[in-house]
């Protein structure tokens, strides 16, 4: 294994930002930039072992901190939506920035995806880490405490990538981050993902309003076309969606599903499979939840003037259950002052 290093540009006030890029023995590699601790790049092999990067995202710093498209950024405090822009917490109501409409999304006007994580890095026979740090203070985005956050991405010889985080805050707080990376296994640019097969290891999802807030109603999938238990090919869900009416509210996929097994304990918990190159990422977690965002709204350049269209990649983001903090039937996203929040998350690839 090892692990190189390069400037990836200067931010504003003169910081030199870092990209992190760690290869296995296959010759398999993941890239990390310490910049929003986005996730760059991940060359997999396919079926005939040709290498592409099968991760949307930019060629500069630039882009990273202009574009806003959140592609492969580390997200939070609180990552997707808070009804209304508020939470109650201990009594207190808190106001948030509204940047989705009347809610707020993604940590706000400047999460953690703007933010300059410090990074370090640790380099074994099997498997490379880097391990990225930031500090939010008291008040930021208007939450409160202030929050020590660790990000670490791991790459092993198996072509895992693990992704473990780690959060403690001087005072009671809300806290869930997620990475938001979209991957598109055909390879990044290779036009869009109708073709991948998806499946998601859940039984209920989380109802929403026509605001994708969640009405607090946990609903059955039993018999509906967002039973992804087996896989099924995404272009079969966008064409059938006249089937579905939560499908057609946002003409592909942006839901949270609730994760069957227990919290704090590393499942399977998705799949996602091109069947033409045969690259397969299996999902592994720890938290309840994952967030299937199919890019049905994506329009921009992405690395090397390619185009990224609609459905050009999917995100797949593990996470607490979007407005947890104004639910209390929904698993507590609350940090109180001193605990340690742990989380971990796996991509691993394969062919197959």
């Amino acid at each position: 294994m090892s692990i190189q290093k390069k400037s990836f540009g200067a931010d504003l006030i003169g910081r030199e930002m870092t990209l992190y890029t760690m290869t296995n023995k296959n010759g398999a590699s993941a890239s990390v930039l310490d910049f929003g601790a986005h996730l760059v790049s991940v060359t997999v092999p396919d079926k005939n072992g040709e290498m592409k990067d099968v991760v949307l995202g930019f060629d500069t710093l630039q882009e990273y901190d202009e574009k806003p498209s959140y592609l492969g950024a580390i997200v939070g405090r609180y990552g997707n939506r808070i009804g209304g822009a508020k939470f109650t917490l201990n009594g207190t109501e808190y106001t948030l920035f509204k940047n989705d409409g009347n809610n707020s999304l993604h940590g706000g006007l400047e999460g953690f995806d703007k933010k300059w994580f410090k990074g370090t890095t640790l380099e074994a026979e099997h498997e490379d880490c880097v391990v990225l740090t930031y500090v939010a203070h008291d008040g930021e985005e208007g939450y409160p405490g202030k929050l020590h956050v660790q990000v670490s991405y791991a790459w092993d010889d198996q072509n895992c990538l693990t992704i473990r985080y780690m959060a403690q805050s001087d005072k009671d707080t809300v806290v869930n981050m997620t990475n938001h990376a979209y991957f598109n296994l055909a390879g990044e640019g290779c036009g869009n993902t109708l073709d991948h097969e998806i499946a998601v290891y859940a039984d209920t999802t989380t109802e929403v309003d026509s605001e994708l807030i969640p009405t607090g109603k946990i609903l059955p999938l039993e018999g509906t076309l967002l039973d992804l238990n087996t896989p099924v090919k995404l272009g079969t869900l966008v064409e059938k969606q006249d089937e579905c009416a939560p499908i057609k509210q946002v003409n592909g996929l942006d839901f949270n599903f609730c994760l069957r097994g227990e919290e704090n304990v590393l499942k399977k918990c998705a799949l996602l499979r091109h069947p033409e190159s045969k690259r397969t990422m299996h999902v592994l977690t720890t938290e309840p939840g994952i967030q299937i965002y199919t890019g049905q709204g994506l329009n921009m350049t992405g690395k090397g003037g390619k185009t990224y269209g609609a459905f050009a990649g999917i995100a797949m983001e593990t996470q607490h259950y979007p407005d947890s903090p104004n639910h209390d039937n929904f698993p507590s996203t609350v940090l109180k002052a001193g605990d340690i929040l742990k989380s971990e998350t796996r991509y691993l690839f394969t062919v197959e």
